[in-house]
């Protein structure tokens, strides 16, 4: 048996004014879905479990079958697994975002862009580079406890050794505060002992701002036009994971295309490959067709391809229903078909596209909603 499942990041959303009281998956034109419908079923399924925020850590472990109550830790453990970070077994390890922060009369203080205007790698790198120097020049000792290792454009993982009791703290996520306060949204203890924990972190993203403000690399994108990395926001803290393999729980060896280092450290963390695809990003300027391709030879050599693309989210978080459709359109004609017209050249498969979760473009937030699905291949009565 082969098998494939597409996760359209983001995916979902609710009827919007704009597309005729549609939503982008209705408004979209998707032959290869609709194709694969008629094959199959179409259903609904929660992937959030309840006391968990929808995120693609959360529902894609849930879709893989692995219980977040069970095996998730934190967000930010996925990702350093992906660029191979040491944990040690008291560290705590966070997700560090360049964010953009309003400066002018208009937006002082606000969340504008949780990625820094999709700021490329080698700024990115730089950026976290010269930051992470900062500190230890003007926070030596903090700064002994820290790792900071860039992954993918805003992205970076951060592992602190302090000891400090970071289980007592509740961070945000910037990509579910767009227009609001910064200062009303940053860490903060759950209880008197995470009051130090809070507050260090507290002191990092403050620190960060009037440094990454004045540097070289932001000051050119501002004058571009682009939007600066001028705020460095630690949020998705979590403890080094234990997850079971794969192969051992279901007989099947898999594999993961993605773009994306969240993706990328589950697949590691439960014995799959990462198919290296070039050309594939976070965007819409992705290589769709390269994701389909490499997926439709994954498929000749491993028993289950995941191929994940993360283009619908962000466009969701940049509240561009045009881009978001777009997206959708892109990954029917270049990914769901040419992996249905492999399948069919298998005696036994099946076949799934989903989103991992709903990304509303009206609010820019991700949303718990239970996601459509359509699957279809062998055993599956239409």
């Amino acid at each position: 048996m082969k098998y494939a499942i597409i996760i359209a990041d983001g995916a979902g959303d609710y009827p919007l004014k704009e597309l005729g009281g549609r939503t982008p998956l209705q408004a979209a034109r998707t032959p290869a879905m609709d194709r694969l419908a008629s094959m199959g079923r179409l259903l609904t399924a929660k992937t959030t479990p309840p006391g968990f925020g929808a995120g693609s850590d959360v529902c894609t472990m849930d879709l893989l079958g692995y219980d977040p109550r069970k095996y998730h830790t934190g967000r930010a453990p996925l990702e350093a697994a992906a660029i191979d970070m040491p944990i040690g077994e008291h560290d705590f390890v966070f997700r560090v975002n360049l964010v953009t922060v309003g400066t002018s009369p208009a937006d002082n203080g606000k969340m504008l862009d949780h990625s820094a205007g999709g700021i490329s790698d080698a700024e990115a790198k730089t950026l976290f580079e010269d930051l992470l120097a900062h500190w230890q020049k003007t926070l030596p000792a903090r700064a002994k406890t820290l790792a900071l290792r860039h992954g993918v454009s805003y992205r970076s993982s951060m592992v602190d050794s302090s000891r400090l009791r970071y289980d007592r703290i509740k961070t945000t996520p910037p990509h579910e505060i767009p227009g609001e306060a910064w200062e009303k949204n940053v860490p903060v203890a759950t209880d008197a002992e995470g009051e130090p924990a809070a507050a260090a972190l507290r002191e990092l993203i403050t620190t960060s701002q009037a440094f990454l403000a004045a540097h070289p690399i932001n000051r050119a994108r501002t004058a571009s036009g682009k939007r600066p990395g001028n705020t460095a926001w630690i949020w998705g803290q979590g403890t080094k994971p234990r997850m079971p393999g794969f192969k051992e729980r279901f007989g099947i060896r898999g594999s993961m295309i993605t773009a994306v280092d969240l993706l990328a450290g589950i697949a590691k963390l439960i014995g799959w490959d990462r198919l290296d695809v070039p050309g594939v990003t976070s965007y819409h300027d992705t290589d769709y067709a390269a994701q389909g391709s490499h997926t439709v030879a994954g498929l000749d050599r491993y028993d289950l391809v995941v191929c994940h693309v993360e283009s619908p989210d962000e466009s969701s978080h940049q509240g561009d229903w045009r881009t978001k459709v777009a997206a959708i359109e892109a990954i029917d004609e270049k990914v769901v078909a040419p992996v249905l017209e492999k399948c069919l050249t298998f005696p036994a498969w099946r076949l799934m596209v989903l989103p991992d979760h709903y990304t509303l473009v009206s609010t820019r937030k991700h949303d718990a909603t239970p996601v459509p699905i359509v699957m279809a291949g062998s055993d599956i009565t239409p």
